[in-house]
């Protein structure tokens, strides 16, 4: 039971990592079609008429068109990214495999609907299965949800199939070759039921979103502070991705084209001249609601820990403090903040959430029209300011300072009251700061191993190995955005102190073979630093 639980544990939280590849892209498509659509629109060439020239016009044109390619191919994106993410080795052949089994799926679902005599141009038939243009092929639009099936699917038979062997006479299309094949015909035969249950499965979502819009501003409420209790856990993604991408963030006509999902809502009508109330909806749900405390309330935060920490260590925490206000204020990354307070006092991460959704639910209330995906300052300037004032961005800076004035007492008045031991105000320890934990084994690294550079200039992959039980106890590396993700022999060889003073802002133990170290932004060097040092790198 316990493997059980463990194995389903590692695959949802390598399933949230996936989703990182696709939504990075995203980031960077919505500020394309943002920055080129609102330099392009007749309302800002009316006021600086220095850019309407054919020029700029054209590039502001081809802007716009780069940044469609996420939301046009999004579900392809997905199935691709999935099994990528998820397959330990030939990671090629999987994102290959998942393009093939998205695609026959996709046919098998036309092959059936055309059999069936469906109409695909009757109203009532469109409504009713969901038919949309899918990379060409009339099928039905299964959106985020039959991405993540495919992707899945997919991935299980790379693993399954992946060394394959065949009879001499077969042999040419055994091993790797056999993943896309055995792919395709297993979604062919997955397509053929999706007309038989996306119906009833999508009306059950649709009342999902029904629900939440019934909610009203206590939707978005509980959606921000939702996202900030399961981000510890790294399931947070799949919560994002829920609202971002299908009927659950909303969902309606733009330019004459059904859409559903919050952010593809944002992002269809980025490229639409006619407002949509839908697409104003959505936003509830996307950076606007992250601004109160990612802008204000976190760097408030901040620095109540640096006037609460000893003097004498002040200089020392600064830079700390200082990245991590800059990773969440330019980078919408708040774990390198967040996790400075959250095992230290989870009682005030409680209250943390809860301020983030009061966020979500002020700039609701507010009538706040700011999109995107980070919540940063970027997103305020591209979505908001370029946009013009209908979006209200105006009210972003007066929320974000106040939210900083309630950040700061509230961590100030905590941090005295209960003698937190945030950064600068830890107890010396009894021992050398190199002496392993209490309870970890001694374990080093060969020391006739390559002397390894630091990552970033201040990263010591050797000395992070050792602190993490030796190359010896991972089994499995990856990382997320911040975190590296790790399946070890026994977590309790982790020298949670030494990883500390090597750089590393928290150590999560899910269990005792699941753990995650939070990095930072760097993490995804360190990790490949890591992996070059051991086994399964």
């Amino acid at each position: 039971m316990k493997k059980t639980k463990a194995a389903l544990w590692e695959f949802l939280q390598g399933l949230g990592k996936t989703f990182m590849l696709p939504v990075a892209l995203l980031a960077f498509c919505g500020i394309m079609l943002g920055v080129g659509s609102s330099l392009s629109s007749p309302a800002v060439l009316q006021n600086l008429s220095f850019l309407d020239n054919e020029p700029l016009q054209l590039a502001f044109t081809w802007m716009s068109n780069t940044g469609l390619v996420a939301f046009k191919f999004l579900p392809v994106l997905f199935a691709m990214a999935i099994p990528l993410g998820l397959a330990r080795e030939d990671k090629g052949v999987a994102a290959f495999s998942g393009f093939v089994g998205f695609a026959s799926m996709n046919l098998a679902v036309n092959f059936f609907l055309t059999t069936r005599g469906v109409d695909f141009e009757d109203k009532g038939e469109i409504a009713h299965y969901g038919i949309a243009d899918v990379l060409g092929v009339k099928s039905i639009d299964t959106g985020l949800l039959g991405a993540v099936a495919v992707g899945v699917i997919v991935a299980l038979l790379h693993k399954r199939y992946r060394t394959k062997q065949m009879p001499d006479a077969l042999a040419f299309f055994g091993g790797l070759r056999f993943v896309p094949i055995v792919s395709a015909l297993a979604m062919s035969i997955v397509g053929l039921f999706v007309p038989l249950v996306w119906p009833t499965l999508g009306s059950w979502i649709a009342s999902v979103g029904t629900g939440i819009a019934h909610a009203g501003v206590f939707g978005p409420f509980f959606f921000g502070m939702g996202e900030v209790l399961l981000r510890p856990i790294g399931l947070h993604h799949i919560l994002v991705a829920l609202f971002r991408f299908t009927d659950a963030g909303g969902a309606g006509v733009v330019c004459g084209e059904n859409v559903s999902g919050a952010l593809n809502l944002f992002y269809a009508q980025l490229s639409c001249p006619t407002p949509s109330g839908a697409a104003h909806t959505a936003t509830q749900f996307l950076s606007q609601g992250k601004m109160a405390a990612y802008l204000g309330g976190l760097p408030g935060a901040a620095l109540a820990m640096y006037h609460c920490a000893k003097r004498t260590m002040r200089p020392e925490i600064k830079a700390l403090l200082v990245s991590g206000v800059v990773a969440c204020v330019v980078g919408g990354v708040t774990e390198p903040l967040e996790f400075l307070f959250l095992f230290i006092a989870p009682w005030l991460y409680l209250i943390h959430a809860v301020l983030v959704g009061l966020g979500f639910l002020v700039s609701a209330v507010l009538g706040v029209y700011i999109g995107n995906t980070d919540g940063n300052i970027i997103d305020l300037l591209v979505f908001g300011v370029l946009q013009g004032t209908t979006t209200k961005w105006y009210l972003i800076p007066v929320i974000a300072a106040i939210w900083f004035a309630v950040y700061y007492f509230l961590f100030r008045w905590a941090i005295t009251r209960f003698d937190l031991k945030t950064p600068g105000r830890e107890d010396e320890p009894s021992d050398s700061p190199d002496s392993p934990a209490s309870g970890a084994a001694d374990v080093v690294v060969d020391a006739d191993a390559p002397k390894a550079e630091l990552v970033a200039g201040k990263y010591d992959p050797v000395a992070i190995l050792e602190a993490l039980g030796g190359p010896a106890n991972i089994h499995a590396l990856d990382n997320c955005i911040t975190r590296l993700r790790m399946t070890v022999g026994d977590a309790a060889l982790l020298d949670d102190a030494r990883l500390k003073k090597l750089g590393a802002i928290a150590v999560v133990r899910l269990d005792e073979h699941n753990v995650q170290v939070v990095i930072g932004p760097q993490v995804q060097s360190v990790k490949d630093a890591l992996a070059k040092l051991t086994p399964v790198g």
